[in-house]
């Protein structure tokens, strides 16, 4: 197996990687685990001053980085800038709070003195995907690193000039000597990470059936293990929503990324009177999208990432059209090479459907009617995943009840589009994975909450 480059726009190869060799590997993880012991004896302030340094170069690299990507996975430019800037700042949130929510945290009982404290677990093994191959990876690492562990990344076979140039950002940082180490590796070697004593603990990003083996694995050597999976997150237009704002928050939310993300706006259930001005508004959304050349700053949509994800998803729609759906918009593979697919609109989806049930990994909106509110959350939680969603209403009580007490997601939003903030933990339920990213939770979810009690 390689790591190989293939430029989505054109078809065109664009470099190739050799895997790691078995000695390599090995190096890796013996420098990795004698640094890492090294690294969490320092300071909580110590090791966060180094995010400062890592934001800075990210600023400073983001138009290389967006070319990158762009070239890579086909992310318009622009997006590909907005990705690197939150990355920086996300080093910024944990440098500034990373110290305080470390502290150990005194309980009062009758011990002379007890209290809890964060003790980083080792090495962690970080498995990411190519969707995001910037933020992904830094919302992983550098909490991980700042709790005191020390990192691998095995990232997508697909972004290995991204994957590349994160290592060097990060080393040139000061995460250095084994801290952070990036591994070209397959899916076997990978497996025998999971197994190796010097790995405590994994990290993944990607698809449930990935999820499954990676958790299986780590269950069988007793290791932590995080998983953030797949979704198909709903978003419930009530008839008292401004339906047009609704459409056009929507229409980012399911078409940024070229529709490539596990917090899209996948599934766009309308209630009752909301129905038909939604779908009249959504299709001029959908007509609005430019889609063209991911260089091109204008541009709103790109080619997908890979054909083999483009034939997957026109397959779902063409089956979904064959049971019923209608097909307002898009719907056909050009011609040509690359992996483009066009903005593409279904309406009159209903249970059964590829496009009810399955996760659309891609430019397509979906909408599904409902008769009432019962029967929208109803419909929002018909699904086997539980990442995102969200509810549109003029009534922010009545919607933030619904997100609150009804709907069944890790992360659940208001008159907005499902998205990962620094501050707030980030995760799923159900199919969707298990175990936080982000915020103070995401800090410590690779550390020994350890148990202090001095009599």
């Amino acid at each position: 197996m390689t790591f190989r480059a293939i430029n989505p726009a054109s078809g065109e190869e664009l470099s190739t990687y050799p895997c790691a060799t078995p000695e390599q590997v090995e190096r890796t993880l013996d420098r990795s685990r004698r640094v890492q012991a090294v690294w969490s004896r320092r300071t909580v302030r110590d090791r966060a001053a180094r995010l400062s340094s890592l934001a800075v170069a990210l600023r400073r690299h983001r138009e290389k980085l967006a070319a990158l990507m762009a070239d890579e996975m086909g992310k318009p430019v622009a997006q590909g800038k907005a990705e690197v800037a939150k990355s920086a700042d996300c080093c910024d949130y944990y440098a500034r709070n990373a110290s305080a929510m470390l502290a150990s945290v005194e309980v009062p009982t009758e011990a002379h003195r007890s209290y809890w404290s964060y003790e980083p677990l080792g090495t962690v093994l970080g498995i990411m995907p190519w969707n995001f191959p910037v933020w992904q990876v830094v919302r992983f690492a550098a909490p991980a690193l700042t709790s005191g562990n020390a990192v691998v990344v095995k990232h997508a076979p697909s972004v290995p000039g991204c994957a590349l140039a994160l290592q060097r950002l990060f080393q040139d940082a000061g995460y250095d000597g084994g801290l952070y180490a990036n591994l070209f590796v397959d899916i076997r070697t990978t497996g025998q990470l999971l197994a190796d004593p010097r790995i405590a603990a994994v990290s993944l990003t990607g698809s449930v059936e990935a999820g499954r083996e990676v958790a299986a694995r780590a269950g069988r050597a007793v290791k932590k293990c995080v998983l953030e999976l797949g979704g198909s997150d709903p978003a419930i237009i009530l008839d008292d929503s401004d339906v047009r704002g609704a459409a056009e928050i929507c229409a980012w939310g399911r078409f940024r990324n070229a529709g490539q993300s596990c917090i899209a706006t996948k599934r766009m259930i309308a209630v009752g009177a909301a129905l038909e001005p939604f779908e009249r508004a959504l299709r001029v959304c959908v007509a609005e999208m430019r889609q063209g050349s991911p260089r091109d700053p204008a541009t709103r949509i790109g080619p997908m990432a890979r054909v083999d994800l483009r034939d997957r998803l026109h397959l779902q729609v063409v089956r979904s059209v064959a049971m019923g759906a209608r097909l307002e918009a898009g719907g056909e593979v050009p011609p040509g090479p690359g992996a483009w697919y066009p903005p593409t609109l279904l309406t009159e989806v209903a249970r059964g459907m590829p496009a009810y049930a399955e996760e659309l990994f891609g430019p397509v909106a979906v909408v599904i009617p409902a008769r009432n509110e019962d029967e929208a959350v109803r419909i929002a939680n018909d699904t086997a995943f539980g990442l995102g969603a969200s509810v549109f209403t003029s009534d922010r009580k009545r919607g933030e009840e619904i997100a609150r007490e009804r709907l069944q997601a890790g992360s659940c939003f208001v008159n907005r589009a499902v998205e990962s903030v620094p501050s707030l933990p980030f995760g799923g339920i159900k199919e969707s994975g298990y175990g936080r990213e982000l915020s103070s939770i995401g800090l410590a979810e690779f550390t020994n909450v350890k148990t202090v009690y001095v009599a």
